[in-house]
């Protein structure tokens, strides 16, 4: 299969996803995300569970904080 044939496939989620404010490259970081509740609920430090994720997922500490931040937030109005 092509790419092209994917992605017209798709086309109409891929739309929806884009007006939500969704970044399709966020979705590799949907374990790091429950990673981090994860630690949360277990009692950690916001900055201890940051400091850990960003060396097992080998990103930097402000690309923890923003994909948490980007995480929490709703989803554009418009778009729903």
């Amino acid at each position: 299969m092509k790419v092209i044939e994917i992605l017209n496939f798709n086309r109409e989620l891929l739309k929806r996803l884009q007006a939500a404010g969704i970044r399709l490259e966020d979705a590799r970081y949907i374990d790091l995300y429950a990673d981090y509740t994860r630690l949360l609920d277990q009692g950690e430090k916001v900055s201890y569970a940051v400091a850990v994720l960003s060396e097992k997922y080998s990103v930097s500490e402000r690309k923890v904080y923003d994909l948490v931040k980007r995480f929490q937030s709703d989803c554009k109005t418009l778009a729903v």
